[in-house]
C-alpha cells in the first residue's frame, strides 16, 4: 500500500524535462544512485530504483537516522520528560565519570541536539576507545576545547547520548518509541535499526527505511508534523528542529561543500534550498518548503554535493513551468528502466574455480588467505567464502541479478568471465555497499565500492 498518492509531473506544475535533465546529469557524472522519489504538493511525481535495488527494500540511511532521533527527543520534550536546558550529567548520572570536567558538566540537551558541545571534531572513535561498552561515559570523559554553544562540529556521540536520554526518560527503547509515536501513525511498518555491542540502537546511524518511507517523512516535515489530518509530531518541535541554531564553518583546507555551510538545526542540516536529513554516501531527504517539494534519494557516492547540485540545477528550475504529456511519458519510461551495470561476459558452465585472497586494499572485505570457491550452476554460480564454521555461501547470476541470504541479511549478485578472470559484484542490498570479487587462476581479491562505516569485514555486514 502506497504511503503517498501518485500524480503526473505536469499535473503538479512540473516540467518533466527537468526530471529528465536530472537523470542525464546523474548518468553523465557517474553518480551511483540507488533510488529517487520526488514529491510535489503531496503527490509522488517521479520514482525510480536502479536495479537490483527495489521499491520494497529498506535501505541503510546512515546519518539520516539522526533526524529521526531528533523527533524522538521532540516527543520526550512535548511530554514534559526532558527540557532543552537539562544537563546531561543530571539526566544520565550512572554514566558520569568520577572526574568529569567542569565544561562537560555544563553540557545540555540543546548542546547535543545542535552539536555545539565545544568539541571541534567528531570524538566517536576516541570515546569508544576509552569506554568500549559505554559510549556515553566515553563521551563524557572527553573535555571540549571550546565553550559549549560557541562552535559547531559534526559529532556522532551527541546523537548516541540523545538516544540514551530518550530511553532513560521514557523507559523504552528508541526504536519502540519511534515505531509507536511516528511510524505506526504514518502507516510505516516496524523499523529496523543496527545496534552496538550492548544491544542499543545507535541513534546516530543504523536506521533502515524504504525510499517512500523517507519521502513520507519529508512530507510530514513539510506539513509541520501533520499526517492525514492528525498532528503526529508537535509543530513547535519541528519549528525548532528545522531552523538554524548555529553556523557551520568552512574547513581549513576549503573543501567543505556549499550545502554544508548553511548552518545546523536540531539534527537537521540547513541547505541552500530548505533543509535536509542526510547520511553518508548520498542518503537524502530534502525538504524545500518554499517550493512544496520533497526529494528522497539513496545512493553510493563519494561526492554528496553532486546529487544536491543536480536537484537544485535541474529539478527546481522545472517547477511551475508548463508540463508536456510526452515528457511525462518519457520520464516514466526512463524511471522504469533504471539499472546499475552488470558485468558483461561469459558463463562457462563447465568451469569451477578455487582461489585464495592474496591481494588487499586499504579496507579489505576479506582477510588475506580466505578461501574462495565458485561452482557454476544453471543460472550462474554458487560462491563459497571461507572455511569451517565461519564460511558462508551466496548465489551469483549470469546476465541477471540473483538474490540469496548467506547469513541474516540478503545479498544480490551478478558476474561473468572476462577472458581468464571471473568477476562478481555482490551488493549488500540493504546498504549502499558493494564488493567486487575478482578471481584470476588461484588468486582472488575483493574490494568495496565504498567501505561500510562500521568496518570493512564482509561477514559482519551480512549478520
Amino acid at each position: 500500500m502506497n504511503l503517498l498518492p501518485r500524480s503526473a509531473p505536469s499535473d503538479q506544475l512540473i516540467d518533466a524535462s527537468g526530471l529528465i535533465a536530472f537523470l542525464d546529469r546523474v548518468c553523465e557524472q557517474g553518480i551511483e544512485l540507488h533510488s529517487i522519489m520526488v514529491v510535489r504538493h503531496g503527490h509522488v511525481v517521479a520514482e525510480g530504483w536502479w536495479a537490483p535495488f527495489t521499491a520494497d527494500r529498506p535501505h541503510l540511511l546512515y546519518s539520516m537516522s539522526k533526524s529521526f532521533t531528533s523527533i524522538a527527543v521532540g516527543f520526550a520534550v512535548a511530554d514534559g520528560l526532558v527540557g532543552l536546558t537539562d544537563r546531561v550529567v543530571d539526566l544520565l548520572p550512572d554514566h558520569v565519570p568520577d572526574d568529569v570536567a567542569p565544561q562537560v558538566s555544563e553540557l545540555t540537551v540543546h548542546h547535543l541536539l545542535s552539536m555545539t558541545t565545544g568539541h571541534t571534531e567528531d570524538v566517536l572513535e576516541d570515546a569508544w576507545a576509552l569506554e568500549p561498552l559505554d559510549l556515553v561515559r566515553g563521551f563524557l570523559r572527553i573535555p571540549p576545547a571550546r565553550p559549549a554553544g560557541t562552535v559547531h562540529a559534526y559529532n556522532n556521540p551527541t546523537t548516541y547520548v540523545l538516544a540514551r536520554i530518550v530511553e532513560h526518560v521514557t523507559g523504552r527503547p528508541l526504536p519502540e518509541v519511534l515505531n509507536e509515536r511516528l511510524f505506526r501513525q504514518m502507516g510505516i511498518g516496524p523499523s529496523e535499526w543496527d545496534r552496538d555491542t550492548t544491544g542499543h540502537a545507535f541513534g546516530f546511524h543504523g536506521l533502515h527505511l524504504t525510499t517512500e518511507a523517507a519521502a513520507a517523512f519529508g512530507e510530514l516535515l513539510l506539513r509541520r508534523g501533520q499526517w492525514n489530518g492528525h498532528q503526529v509530531v508537535p509543530r513547535g518541535w519541528l519549528d525548532l528542529a528545522t531552523r538554524r541554531h548555529i553556523p557551520t564553518l568552512q574547513f581549513e583546507d576549503g573543501t567543505r561543500a556549499p550545502d554544508w555551510l548553511q548552518g545546523y538545526g536540531y539534527q537537521f542540516w540547513m541547505s541552500r534550498h530548505g533543509y535536509r536529513a542526510d547520511g553518508a554516501m548520498g542518503q537524502f531527504c530534502l525538504v524545500v518548503p518554499e517550493a512544496d517539494v520533497v526529494v528522497a534519494m539513496t545512493a553510493a557516492t563519494t561526492s554528496m554535493q553532486s546529487p544536491l547540485d543536480a536537484v537544485w540545477e535541474c529539478l527546481l528550475p522545472a517547477l511551475d513551468q508548463p508540463g508536456q504529456v510526452d515528457a511525462d511519458a518519457e520520464v516514466r519510461s526512463r524511471l522504469s528502466a533504471l539499472a546499475l551495470p552488470r558485468i558483461a561476459g561469459e558463463h562457462r558452465p563447465d568451469r569451477a574455480v578455487e582461489a585464495v585472497v592474496d591481494h588487499l586494499d586499504q579496507a579489505p572485505p576479506l582477510a588475506r588467505g580466505t578461501r574462495v570457491e565458485a561452482t557454476p550452476d544453471a543460472h550462474g554460480w554458487r560462491v563459497r567464502i571461507g572455511d569451517g564454521a565461519t564460511a558462508f555461501q551466496f548465489q551469483v547470476g549470469h546476465d541477471t541479478w540473483r538474490e540469496s541470504t548467506p547469513l541474516r541479511r540478503p545479498v544480490v549478485a551478478a558476474g561473468a568471465w572476462l577472458g581468464e578472470v571471473l568477476i562478481v559484484d555482490l551488493y549488500v542490498i540493504t546498504s549502499p555497499s558493494r564488493v567486487r570479487l575478482t578471481i584470476a587462476g588461484t588468486s582472488a581479491s575483493a574490494e568495496w565500492n565504498m567501505p561500510p562505516l562500521v568496518g570493512p569485514e564482509l561477514r559482519h555486514q551480512l549478520l
